[in-house]
Order: C-alpha cells, then sequence, then structure tokens
C-alpha cells in the first residue's frame, strides 16, 4: 500500500474511518472486478480520493455501498465499501498511474528490472494496465491520454532539468495528471460548476505528491546516484517547505469553492491529513507515535516540560533527561540509549541478568521465508498497526504497534477556513 495521504485511525472519527475504509476496499474490489487479481497491487491510499471526491459532490445513496465478504486484510470481517462509478474511476487511474511508474522504473534500469527478461515481463503488464485503464475511462468518459502523455512528457523534463531549473517545471506533468482526475469527478457527479476548482485542487495534490516523494527519497537517491529533482534544479529543502505550504493552503480554497453533498470525509482528508503528510515528510509530525521528543522550556520550576504547570527541569529536558544520574534515569537507559550511562548495557548500569533482556537469551531470528509467512499474517490480523505488543516477523524482537498508543486525537480545526463545518471531525 502506497500514497502520501495515510491517515491514522485513530485521527479519524469512528464514523469517518469506516467511510474511509468503504474506498480504500470498493477501490480494491473495483479493481478485482474489472480487471482481473493481480491488479489490486495497485490499490493505493491516494487513488481513493477520487472515489471520495465522486460520492462526496453526488450525496451517498444505497446503491453506493455493498457490502463485502470476508478479507484478510480486514481481519477477516465483512464490511461496507464503495461502488459506482468514483471507484471505478479510481481503479483506471491508479492502473494507468501505476503503469507508468513501472515503465519509468524499467528505463531506469532499477533493481531487478536492470534484466532483461524481468524488464520485459514488466513492459507487458505495464501495456496490459494501460489498454485496461484506457477502457474503463472510455466507459467513464474519461480520456486516459492525458495521463499517458503527462508521464511521458516527464521523462523529457527529468532529462533537461538541471541547476536553476523551477522546480514546478519538473512537477508539472504530474500537476496536470491529478488535475485531470479530480476534474473528472465533478462531471461524474454532475456538478459542472465544481470541475475548476477541483482540477485546481487536484493540480496542487499532483504538485504535493511529486514534492513529498523527492523530499521523503533524496537522502536515499542521494547514496545511490538516483535522480532526485530537489538535488537535480539545486532546491533546498526549505524551498520546498514554502511550496508544500502554499499547495496546502491553494487546496484549502479550492475546497471551499467547490459544493459538496457531504464533503466532511473529502475535507479530512485533503485539508487535514494532507498537512499530516506535509510535516511527516519534513520531520515535523505532531502524531505521539511519530513525534520528536516534547520541547523544553517554559516558566521556571522543579519540573521541566513534564510540569503541568509549565516550567524548566534544573536536571535536563525531559523527567528523567540529564541532571546528576549521568545519563538520565538511575535505574534505566538515558538519553544516549542502552549503551549510555546508566544504561543496562553501559557504564555503571546494572548488570546483564538484570536488565532489560533479562536472564534469557533473545530468539534466534526467523530465516527469511519464515519471517515472510509471519509478516503475512502479522499484516493480515492488523496486529503491526494495533497491537499492544508483537513479535517481529525476522528478528523476533519486541515491537509495538505503530498506533497502539496515539494520542493525536482528532483532526484539529483551530483556524480552519476550509470548505465545511468541522463539528465532530
Amino acid at each position: 500500500m502506497f500514497g502520501i495521504v495515510r491517515p491514522c485511525a485513530h485521527r479519524l472519527t469512528e464514523g469517518l474511518k469506516v467511510e474511509w475504509m468503504a474506498h480504500l476496499c470498493g477501490l480494491c474490489l473495483a479493481l478485482r472486478a474489472d480487471h482481473g487479481q493481480f491488479a489490486r497491487v495497485v490499490t493505493n491510499y491516494d487513488g481513493l480520493i477520487v472515489s471520495v471526491l465522486t460520492e462526496a459532490q453526488a450525496g451517498l445513496t444505497e446503491a453506493g455501498r455493498r457490502t463485502a465478504g470476508p478479507c484478510p486484510l480486514r481481519a477477516m470481517r465483512t464490511a461496507p465499501v464503495a461502488r459506482g462509478e468514483g471507484a471505478r474511476l479510481a481503479a483506471a487511474v491508479s492502473l494507468v498511474l501505476a503503469s507508468a511508474k513501472i515503465r519509468d522504473h524499467v528505463a531506469d534500469r532499477d533493481g531487478l528490472l536492470a534484466r532483461r527478461p524481468v524488464a520485459a515481463a514488466a513492459r507487458r503488464v505495464a501495456r496490459s494496465w494501460d489498454r485496461a485503464g484506457a477502457r474503463t475511462g472510455r466507459e467513464l468518459g474519461f480520456d486516459t491520454a492525458v495521463l499517458v502523455d503527462a508521464v511521458d512528457r516527464q521523462t523529457g523534463l527529468e532529462a533537461l532539468a538541471g541547476p536553476g531549473t523551477p522546480l514546478l517545471v519538473v512537477t508539472e506533468p504530474t500537476e496536470t495528471a491529478t488535475a485531470a482526475a479530480f476534474e473528472h469527478t465533478a462531471v461524474l457527479a454532475g456538478r459542472p460548476g465544481n470541475a475548476e476548482p477541483l482540477a485546481e485542487a487536484g493540480r496542487l495534490f499532483g504538485r504535493l505528491a511529486h514534492l513529498l516523494d523527492a523530499v521523503e527519497d533524496q537522502a536515499a537517491d542521494d547514496a545511490s546516484g538516483a535522480w532526485n529533482p530537489l538535488t537535480a534544479t539545486g532546491t533546498s529543502r526549505e524551498e520546498a517547505r514554502r511550496l508544500a505550504d502554499d499547495a496546502l493552503h491553494g487546496i484549502r480554497l479550492a475546497l471551499k469553492d467547490a459544493e459538496f453533498t457531504d464533503g466532511h470525509l473529502a475535507h479530512v482528508l485533503l485539508a487535514h491529513e494532507l498537512r499530516n503528510s506535509v510535516d511527516r515528510a519534513f520531520g515535523t509530525t505532531t502524531c505521539a507515535h511519530g513525534a520528536p521528543p516534547p520541547a523544553q522550556g517554559g516558566a521556571p520550576g522543579p519540573y521541566g516540560a513534564y510540569n503541568p504547570h509549565g516550567g524548566g527541569n534544573p536536571y535536563g529536558g525531559g523527567p528523567y533527561g540529564g541532571g546528576p544520574y549521568g545519563g538520565g534515569h538511575p535505574h534505566g537507559a538515558g538519553p544516549a540509549g542502552p549503551a549510555g550511562p546508566g544504561g543496562p548495557s553501559g557504564p555503571g548500569g546494572l548488570p546483564p541478568q538484570f536488565g532489560a533482556g533479562g536472564p534469557h537469551q533473545p530468539k534466534k531470528p526467523r530465516g527469511f521465508l519464515a519471517g515472510c509467512a509471519m509478516f503475512t499474517w502479522l499484516f493480515c490480523t492488523c496486529q503491526i498497526c494495533c497491537a499492544k505488543e508483537y513479535e517481529g516477523p525476522w528478528s523476533r524482537k519486541k515491537r509495538e504497534g505503530c498506533c497502539r498508543d496515539c494520542d493525536c486525537g482528532n483532526c484539529n480545526c483551530d483556524g480552519c477556513d476550509c470548505c465545511c463545518p468541522c463539528d465532530g471531525c
């Protein structure tokens, strides 16, 4: 599963979580119904926004939902799923863009695609997805050629880009493709007046998708020598953040100009969750399970940042950080980690038999295939996300579910000037 809008389930109310899952599963099942089982691998978090926008404008009808059977990714539970033209358009767009991504990787000779037999097979899959997406697009009145053309132009623009090239020149093809998809949701919903503002929202969403992908991949791309738009054009992360913030603001204004029957979920995804995606990419996230340590400072006082009345800590940051005990808390690891002063493995620490691992030897890691099987089980039963504690599939080390202790709350609408009221979001 991929995409830039990946909402934490704990930030959505129960009703919105059910709606979001309905669109995600609806996209997956639309891919299967129209294009076969293998096509479901292109299911992605961003593609479902097309389905969400269509339903937000047209309104939810009885025909727009059906009950799907048990699925391993839903812990073998049934669920209501979206169906109809919005889900099918999302499926067509996802297929065409995925095929273009495959061709791009083949051209770059990435990984296994450097081998001719693998590259030839990948090209056949891409051609098949192109035809399938175009067929569904024609049935919905949407010409997928605009997507293919946009992606084809991307390669040429990247080849010509260099230091000093405006970054928005490189992001333009992605902007054009997403603008066309967002705009067509107004056609499907019978809301022609929404075409222009949604095209603008789509254009800026495409810009963000390209920017955040570049930001998240820059370090790895630079290490491997791969092409990255920020590095190639000499764009700083500060300038990239400015462009991202401008795009966020533009999307909010565009949504405000569109008319929705029920735009609550679209608002949460495109106004609030998209902002969280930007914060996550630039390392400024505020969600509890991905946040940096609490900031220090405040009025003078003996309890530091954890003092409910504010105040600074004379022993350093946090309740146990720094201070007279060397590395932190006298009975555990300090800021330097388990090997630091005061930690179970560091100088002055506890004997190994009383450390974090106790007297037991660590379990032997699983092999590759056994680890893959265990990962599949953990993923299909949602333990990776929601379990209080689970055993790593390969390392067998204890892990915590990524959303187990999320206290990020629901969306924060303070100062929100978006398209819909945020009561109860």
